[in-house]
């Protein structure tokens, strides 16, 4: 099916940066909704650009610069935004923080990015530490008022100039901050296709650290879309009433959240008529379920196949076959590049297995501070080397297969093992540790802990294997299911035996997750 494209309000093509794109935005769309929170709090596009520029003065007055770095340590919502887009009208570079950091993680982001600020919010529980030494602002003490960008004294600042770092973890559970520039968010709003029409009304779940939100900025400004925020803990009846109220467009949630809202006997097309796309998100939709959304609601789901690296990449067309998103992540977006290759770069035939490869102005222009790590990321014809297995189906559909590397996705986040056991082994309780991915319905993937107790005949339980890991860590990174043994497997190598620690889950599998409605 070919995706019939409508024009956007403002045409990316003709603004010379952020800032510029931004004071358009207050104009054009003005009194409309730019955000709203959970609770109902919202601002309009005119007054979230004027709260940024009362901001941006205040962060100038700060000593921030064109080309700092500034850190936000701030739940997703409106304080968070007005942060992101003051620094891009200073040419400051935003970094985000996960809320959901651990103490050890923190420090290793704040010390890759070197921030010249850190904005950080003790209203929403206990502040994080920060290490000494860092600039900080409160999220209370930011200015409130607003003030017209046009009257700031704001540098002229281009399109290659970097806008953005989204943070994820390396192989070693180092982070690693994928930077983006005005030209990356440009791009990924002509790529958007189904996702994005003229005054959109979007439910979002992504955390706005993510790259989800990061590199959409320019996106939000050129077709006037407004985020909504979903209230929390997610229950079928608060989607139900959120998608009615805000009237909202675009709607994204895992394949049981789907379910879930069909067993509601109020949904019905005259129910949502707002309602255009649904987005399948973290795992496989069934065509079943496919087909019932269709029946019930009387809208299309599609599939997103993303990354940090590269935040547009392939995806499903409304129309096509509830089997082809069931089966695939559809096919590359408009200016997306994807190809298939061996280890050597050589591009497989359809229906073989291979690494996948991307190129496209979306993608990232290096990983933050690391010269050696974005080298190694790209290859000669500047192709971004995936970890992603994968292989194209006769029409073009992108079907992946598995990782090439040891890291497990839950939840939507990327996960490496070898983090996760470094803390474990630090338990007092515990000798030695290790850590796979596991298949779950719902969240993808869930974490399978080994551990060899340092007294067997008292091991530790899951539920404080659990607390240790959060305590130190994200809490999505703990483990969901704890396997006592005497000794890890290892291979000749005397690396541990991961085939054989996946055959142990199989052997142990953990209990079925109980569903929340």
């Amino acid at each position: 099916m070919t995706a019939i494209r409508v024009s956007a309000p403002l045409p990316a093509a003709g603004y010379a940066d952020t800032a510029e794109l931004l004071a358009a935005a207050a104009t054009v769309h003005g009194s409309r909704d730019a955000y709203v929170e959970a609770d109902g709090t919202r601002i309009s596009f005119a007054d979230w650009v004027g709260r940024a520029g009362a901001v941006a003065g205040q962060l100038s007055s700060l000593g921030v610069r064109q080309g700092d770095v500034v850190a936000l340590m701030l739940p997703s919502g409106i304080d968070y935004a007005v942060c992101y887009a003051a620094a891009a009208m200073l040419g400051a570079i935003t970094a985000g923080l996960n809320p959901r950091l651990g103490p050890r993680e923190i420090e290793a982001v704040l010390d890759r990015a070197a921030p010249a600020l850190v904005v950080r919010d003790a209203r929403h529980g206990a502040p994080a530490p920060i290490p000494p030494g860092l600039a900080e602002l409160s999220g209370a003490e930011l200015a409130s008022g607003t003030a017209d960008p046009d009257a700031l004294p704001l540098p002229r600042i281009g399109r290659d100039a970097p806008v953005s770092i989204v943070f994820t973890s390396g192989t070693t559970g180092l982070p690693k901050g994928a930077w983006f520039d005005a030209n990356n968010l440009a791009a990924s709003a002509a790529a958007a296709g189904a996702m994005s029409a003229p005054y959109d009304r979007r439910l979002t779940s992504t955390p706005f650290a993510h790259v989800g939100y990061m590199s959409k900025l320019w996106d939000q400004l050129v077709w006037g879309t407004t985020l909504v925020i979903p209230p929390a803990p997610w229950n079928a009846d608060g989607m139900f009433d959120v998608l009615r109220a805000e009237r909202i467009t675009v709607a994204g949630a895992v394949p049981t959240q789907w379910a879930k809202l069909l067993e509601l006997p109020e949904v019905t097309p005259e129910a949502l008529p707002w309602l255009r796309i649904g987005v399948v998100a973290t795992a496989p939709a069934s065509a079943a379920l496919v087909e019932r959304v269709t029946e019930r609601i009387g809208v299309p789901l599609v599939v997103r196949y993303a990354m940090t690296e590269s935040p547009t990449i392939c995806g499903t067309e409304p129309g096509d076959p509830p089997e082809i998103l069931h089966r695939t992540v559809g096919r590359p977006q408009a200016g997306v590049e994807v190809k298939v290759t061996d280890d050597e770069g050589v591009s497989l035939p359809t229906g073989q297995v291979g690494r996948v490869r991307i190129k496209s102005g979306c993608g990232m222009r290096g990983y933050w501070n690391n010269p050696e790590l974005t080298s190694a990321a790209f290859d000669a014809g500047g192709y971004l080397i995936s970890g992603d297995l994968g292989t194209f189906d006769a029409d073009g559909n992108l079907v992946l297969v598995g990782r090439s590397g040891d890291m497990y996705i839950r939840g939507g986040f990327n996960i490496h093992p070898v983090e996760i056991e470094q803390v474990l082994a630090e338990h007092p309780r515990v000798r030695a540790a290790a850590v796979v991915g596991h298949p779950a319905d719902v969240i993808g993937e869930i974490g399978v802990a080994f551990v060899v107790p340092d007294d067997p005949a008292d091991p530790i339980s899951l539920p404080a294997l659990r607390d240790w890991a959060k305590a130190h860590l994200s809490d999505y990174k703990a483990p969901d299911h704890l396997i006592v043994v005497a000794e890890l497997p290892l291979t000749a190598m005397s690396k541990i035996d991961r085939n054989r620690l996946q055959q142990l889950v199989a052997d142990n599998p953990p209990p079925p997750r109980k569903s929340k409605s």
